[in-house]
């Protein structure tokens, strides 16, 4: 089932969204700006064994899109004066042992060499488990309502072996964006969400977002997320839109919709929440390693196999998942809410991958998306 807003179609981009319910996705809403204007449609089920269409303007956990708004408030912060992108981080944050070449820069960027405390790989491609959290499917589920501090994650990671040199290769690590959010507390003397209330969501008038502590319920309307997972040979499959998002901290615990990440980011690439000299700092690419994939300071800056340059970051979070694409003027921007049955496989990822190369296609490539036009 599906529904399309305001009387418009666009038969590719319709029949990309229809392919990932195929790939096995249940819900699927999405918002699109161009020159255009704004097209939205919603696919699919809001919930297991349901009918009723996922909300066009539903709450989504956004999973690691939250990179995007923590790294906009450190930039934020350096442009008070607060502190300054190349600090070693050890100056403001003492307490934790850190190598005193890890810089500011170096956390935004993945390029500290922190381990993953969501879990890692090692050189050899053997998989280093996290916190207790993230070790097995069970676990999770069971003790998902288990509050962590911020603090108690930070150390699990340091106390695993650096990937490697501060600032010499790259690797995506939540650590990094948990150290950031305690940076952010640290040079403030406030709580993370109040200076997001403060600098980004108060100004911008964001209020379908939410930057959790450990609170566990997501704001009506939502499509609901589901995990899988094996008990003893039996395969068990739960409701997990309530949970407590600390495990996870500011690695990926926000909650917002899909308007207000249309917002967000438009307004970040449109120079309307930092000077045009940070904005340039975050945008520009650094290797990742990943093709046609660079990261710059909490967002990605993807070549697309047409040649655009797009900005963006993407996120899941058990069973819920955002997409965020724009182009680097913030004048089109495609942004989506996805609702699934997640795995410790995390066999959906594959699928995620997918439709997120073929959503690119559709919309930033040559206007493949093709003009909006009244329906019948």
């Amino acid at each position: 089932m599906s529904t399309t807003h305001p009387g418009q179609t666009r038969p590719q981009l319709h029949k990309t969204i229809e392919q990932m319910i195929d790939s096995g996705f249940l819900g699927v809403t999405m918002r699109l700006h161009d020159e255009h204007g704004e097209w939205t449609a919603g696919v699919g089920v809001s919930e297991l064994g349901g009918a009723e269409k996922p909300p066009i303007d539903g709450h989504v956990r956004i999973g690691s899109n939250t990179k995007t708004f923590t790294a906009t408030l450190v930039l934020q912060l350096v442009a008070e004066g607060r502190i300054g992108l190349d600090d070693p981080v050890v100056d403001h944050l003492p307490g934790f042992g850190l190598d005193e070449r890890i810089t500011v820069r170096m956390l935004l960027q993945h390029t500290s060499g922190i381990f993953n405390f969501t879990g890692d790989y090692d050189p050899d491609g053997t998989f280093v488990p996290g916190t207790p959290a993230t070790t097995s499917g069970k676990e999770w589920a069971e003790g998902r309502f288990t509050a962590y501090r911020p603090e108690e994650l930070v150390r699990l990671a340091l106390s695993k072996p650096a990937r490697f040199e501060p600032g010499t290769g790259w690797s995506y690590s939540n650590t990094n964006y948990v150290l950031a959010r305690l940076l952010i507390e640290k040079v403030t003397g406030r709580p993370v969400a109040e200076e997001m209330q403060r600098l980004i969501l108060g100004p911008l008038g964001l209020s379908g977002t939410i930057q959790p502590t450990s609170q566990t319920d997501i704001p009506e309307p939502h499509a609901r997320a589901y995990y899988r997972y094996q008990d003893a040979g039996e395969q068990k499959t739960v409701d997990v839109t309530r949970h407590d998002p600390s495990w996870i901290s500011s690695g990926g615990d926000m909650i917002s919709t899909t308007r207000d990440l249309h917002t967000f980011i438009s307004a970040l690439l449109g120079g309307r929440l930092l000077p045009a000299e940070l904005l340039a700092e975050m945008c520009t690419p650094h290797p990742t390693g990943i093709p046609n994939m660079d990261y710059g300071l909490g967002v990605f800056v993807l070549t697309t196999d047409g040649g655009a340059t797009v900005i963006t970051h993407n996120g899941g979070i058990a069973g819920h998942a955002a997409l965020m694409y724009s182009t680097p003027d913030g004048r089109t921007t495609l942004t989506a809410a996805l609702n699934y049955v997640d795995d410790p496989d995390l066999s959906m990822g594959a699928a995620f991958q997918q439709a997120a190369q073929r959503l690119v296609a559709d919309v930033f490539d040559a206007g493949q998306a093709g003009p909006a036009a009244s329906t019948t």
